[in-house]
């Protein structure tokens, strides 16, 4: 792979209670290992247990089956080599940007000072500079989103989880927090996670793409993309370029026969 490996994940499997009182199988049986500084995209039908992976990554829920270790450690709950972005902003509402940026440098206990000053650079790189004193609700979404990554950022984590962040925007903002991102990881180089529906999204951001198949959620496929790198400067033009014209058609074969698998055995069933 080239990396040496951050997230190791083996045997994963996750059950819970629907709706109706049945048992639904989120996860089952999943293997996948995470490079240092890799930008990992995560794909898969609706429902297929992209965002259960994630949150267990993080620590929010628990799983029954298998282990999860990152830097060598077991995963028993959320820790500070981890940050999550989520599709919804998750914003303190009442919190200016300023406190919402250094909301977690504040739970960490990190002095006032240290934390503004941290807070106010991350505030910067995002494009947000004159927007301290705002609250979420004088935002834009792809602003609130901006708040959120520099949030996600402040406390330096070693592994970011992206759940579809960008996935309630217009696509102007969508592509031009695409930008930004690459840009902000090419600096950093985080090892990221991110969650997307999007095929297009999966190829232009990532150094691999996991398929995940339809429920319950297993790693169908694991696809390289050979797009050079850095490729924050020109999406357009590596869109145009024939590898992720071929990728991208090859992971959308994939979905639409995962669909039509899936489809003809809940019909035969």
């Amino acid at each position: 792979m080239g990396w040496d490996t951050v997230i190791e994940i083996r045997g994963l499997g996750k059950r819970f209670v629907g709706q109706d009182g049945g048992t639904v199988e989120a996860l089952r049986e999943v293997d996948l290992d995470v490079g240092d500084n890799e930008f990992l995209t995560v794909l898969g039908p609706s429902g297929c247990g992209k965002t259960t992976l994630l949150k267990a990554i993080a620590g929010l829920i628990g799983w029954n089956e298998g282990d999860i270790h990152i830097g060598g450690r077991p995963v028993r709950g959320p820790g500070p080599d981890r940050s999550m972005v989520f599709q919804n902003f998750a914003l303190l509402p009442w919190a200016t940007v300023l406190d919402n940026v250094a909301f977690g440098l504040r739970m960490r206990g990190v002095a006032k000072a240290e934390r503004d000053e941290r807070a106010r650079a991350l505030i910067n790189m995002v494009g947000l500079s004159g927007f301290e004193t705002k609250r979420p609700g004088e935002l834009s979404g792809g602003m609130q989103q901006r708040v959120g990554i520099a949030r996600a950022l402040a406390v330096r984590p070693q592994v970011l989880l992206m759940d579809e962040p960008f996935g309630a925007l217009d696509e102007q903002t969508r592509r031009l927090l695409q930008e930004e991102l690459l840009s902000i990881w090419e600096e950093h180089r985080l090892t990221v996670v991110f969650i997307t529906h999007s095929m297009e999204e999966a190829v232009l951001l990532g150094d691999r793409v996991v398929l995940m198949s339809a429920r319950p959620g297993r790693i169908a496929e694991i696809v390289p993309v050979p797009l050079d790198r850095p490729r924050s400067r020109d999406l357009g033009a590596l869109e145009r370029s024939g590898h992720y014209v071929e990728v991208t058609a090859y992971l959308w074969d994939r979905l639409r026969d995962m669909h039509e698998e899936h489809s003809a055995s809940r019909v035969s069933g």
